[in-house]
């Protein structure tokens, strides 16, 4: 490992680490544009120059781009290196717009930052400046092209990192321009990026423009809902509006990047239509209000119908925080416990979950890091997009990609076959399925290497909901077999990354598993069910009909709020801290952004709150679902809940928001 001098401070790090890296492991900040952790070295910038002192080489040198080796003397600070970077700063601001008060990057641009920490401030140029058009790039990014630096981190993101083809670098010298031959919307599922990896203002989120400086920005790290992986988030707010979601770097599942799914889908937050208010019969109410008649009326349908009359639903997006509290209230219900309402959702879940049992699970880190995938049963680029990143990541590693039965979209080359037979897994050293929740071949893996079984190992939690695990379930958390490739012999490198249906569908099933729940569907069946409590659960229309009570407990306009007699808001993920547990097993938790409400731009024509003295904001009632759980809980005469993670959970309250997770197998 090569060892050298920064400043003074003596370092040594791995081979093939550049100057600049070297600097950044021990906290000496190098100025810098086109460099980027994911995207490496272009020496395109010119900013890095840092002074030789000593060493194989001397003189001024791009940090960047030189690798680290033995007996370098480098220094930062030199007079000479400080000069270089400030000339170099000042040529890239000739024809810049020093459109600072207007920019929507202000506050957030890293232009803005090593201008001055260069030593620029004083313009000397009064010429022409250069100017360009701009393009519309669609509904979600800004072009803003008379900002550009020539960084080509974009290019280098969009059409190399990312596989892109319908944006690109034209022109020379300096006449560069960063955009599409025409106008149109970008069509990378990832085109996002553009916003976060611009070091200026050229590309900036147009549904968040002109709303909010940064320092008037309420963030909070944070997990996206969209899909199972669990990439990692930061949501903007201003006055309980979610303005934007920004990508937050965890390199052991999203790295630094985010789809545009998980960047833009913030219109569900802001609905006007949303459960605001408590609602007894279509008539708005207070919370207690409308907590005192759901317990009336539970009490009614339990003594009209008896025991089991009620089922009690909750749903793969739900938080494991309430996600944990339904078995106890099933049980003061003495209902039935259900997790998913299609049977079919149901099985095929818990069927990728029992794969998860006979191998080891596979995080993006370990899909980027693979020489051999194998994708089945699903469509990544539609399903989790950055899984789909994180192979074409393999890809451009060298990995070779197989696709069982072809027929999909991916920002990479791949290998059509028409099973696993045709693959071979034997010869790779890290190997990967991807697998999905549909088609046939889950099942033959399945049925070919079943689980091994044996109960959870876990119990004498406070809240013991013993009584409902009907049937024991097989340890989803360790590893007990290996799938052998098809080519005989056995592969134990071989890792599985499926595809769940939604954010929390992992710890759904796990928790469907112990405690012996069904579906709805199957719930309804036999015509036992009169009373549904769904708590955040997506539940069809058909199933809802001929049900003589409902209770809702959502934050969306969902089928079951529609129907309901009862209804109590409860709060969004940015709305509350939370935790989900994504694809691998991985848990991760998710912080309060802001307060429940109405955004204000949302209450009148003119903006303002109303005149009147209120402790919360308009429509600021909602509570996380686990604290409405637990006060239905205790209005049946239960134990008063005041900590939700319990028992076998109980190691997860203090996990920290801003790392990198924990695998639940690990606990």
């Amino acid at each position: 490992m090569p060892k050298l001098i920064i400043d003074d401070i003596t370092v040594e790090v791995p081979e093939g680490t550049t100057v600049l890296e070297a600097a950044r492991s021990v906290d000496i900040p190098i100025p810098h544009f086109c460099w980027h952790p994911a995207l490496g070295k272009a020496g395109a910038c010119r900013v890095c120059a840092v002074k030789m002192l000593d060493g194989p080489v001397k003189g001024i040198q791009m940090s960047c781009m030189l690798p680290a080796q033995d007996g370098m003397v480098v220094s930062t600070t030199d007079s000479e290196a400080v000069a270089m970077r400030r000339l170099v700063i000042e040529w890239l601001m000739i024809n810049h717009p020093h459109d600072c008060p207007v920019c929507d990057e202000g506050g957030e641009c890293q232009l803005q930052d090593y201008t001055i920490a260069g030593g620029h401030g004083i313009r000397r140029y009064n010429g022409k400046k250069r100017t360009h058009s701009n393009q519309d790039l669609g509904p979600y990014i800004e072009h803003e092209m008379n900002r550009c630096i020539q960084c080509y981190r974009c290019v280098r993101f969009y059409q190399e990192y990312a596989g892109g083809t319908d944006f690109g670098v034209m022109g020379s010298a300096g006449r560069v321009y960063f955009g599409r031959f025409n106008d149109g919307q970008l069509e990378s599922p990832f085109s996002g990026n553009l916003v976060d990896i611009c070091p200026t203002g050229v590309f900036t989120d147009k549904t968040a423009r002109f709303r909010a400086r940064y320092w008037d920005y309420d963030m909070a790290p944070s997990i996206c809902p969209h899909c199972s992986l669990g990439c990692n988030t930061t949501p903007v707010a201003r006055y309980r509006e979610l303005l934007k979601t920004v990508a937050r770097t965890n390199d052991a599942v999203s790295g630094w990047f985010l789809c545009d799914r998980g960047r833009f889908s913030n219109s569900a937050v802001n609905d006007p239509q949303r459960p605001r208010t408590p609602k007894v019969d279509g008539r708005e109410t207070s919370r207690d209000e409308a907590l005192e008649t759901l317990l009336l009326r539970l009490g009614e349908v339990a003594e009209l119908y008896g025991p089991g009359s009620i089922a009690v639903v909750g749903s793969a997006q739900l938080a494991l925080e309430a996600a944990a509290l339904l078995p106890l209230l099933a049980l003061s219900v003495a209902g039935v416990l259900c997790y998913f309402s299609g049977q079919e959702d149901e099985g095929r879940t818990r069927l990728l979950h029992e794969l998860l049992s006979s191998g080891s699970s596979a995080s993006q880190r370990d899909v980027r890091e693979a020489d051999c995938i194998v994708i089945l049963d699903c469509d990544p680029l539609q399903e989790a997009p950055m899984m789909a990143l994180a192979v074409r990541q393999a890809w451009r590693n060298g990995a070779r990609v197989y696709v069982v039965g072809g027929g999909i979209d991916l920002p990479c080359e791949f290998i059509p076959v028409a099973g696993l037979d045709a693959v071979p897994l034997a010869e790779a050293a890290n190997p990967v399925i991807i697998c999905g929740t549909a088609g046939p071949h889950a099942g033959e893996l399945l049925s070919s290497f079943p689980p091994c079984g044996g109960g959870l190992g876990w119990g004498g939690g406070r809240h013991d909901t013993s009584m409902l695990q009907l049937h024991p379930p097989p340890n989803p958390f360790k590893p007990q077999r290996v799938l052998p490739s098809r080519e005989g012999g056995h592969n134990n490198n071989l890792r599985l990354a499926c595809l769940f249906p939604a954010a929390n569908s992992f710890a759904a099933a796990l928790l469907s598993r112990e405690h012996g729940a069904i579906s709805l569907e199957e719930a309804l069946a036999d015509g036992v069910i009169k009373g549904i409590i769904a708590v955040e659960a997506d539940i069809p229309e058909r199933l809802l009909e001929g049900i003589p009570f409902v209770a809702a407990l959502d934050w969306r306009m969902t089928a079951a709020v529609q129907a309901a007699q009862v209804v109590i808001p409860t709060t969004a993920w940015v709305e509350m801290d939370g935790t989900y547990i994504n694809h691998e097993g991985r848990a991760q938790r998710f912080k309060k952004v802001m307060n429940p409400g109405i955004p204000i731009k949302g209450l009148d024509p003119a903006g303002h709150p109303p005149h009147c003295h209120r402790t919360v904001p308009p429509g600021g009632e909602a509570r996380p679902a686990w604290q409405v759980v637990a006060g239905i809980i205790e209005g049946l005469g239960g134990e008063q809940i005041a900590e939700p993670l319990s028992g076998q959970w109980e190691q997860l309250r203090k996990l920290d928001a801003e790392s990198e997770g924990v695998l639940i197998h690990d606990l």
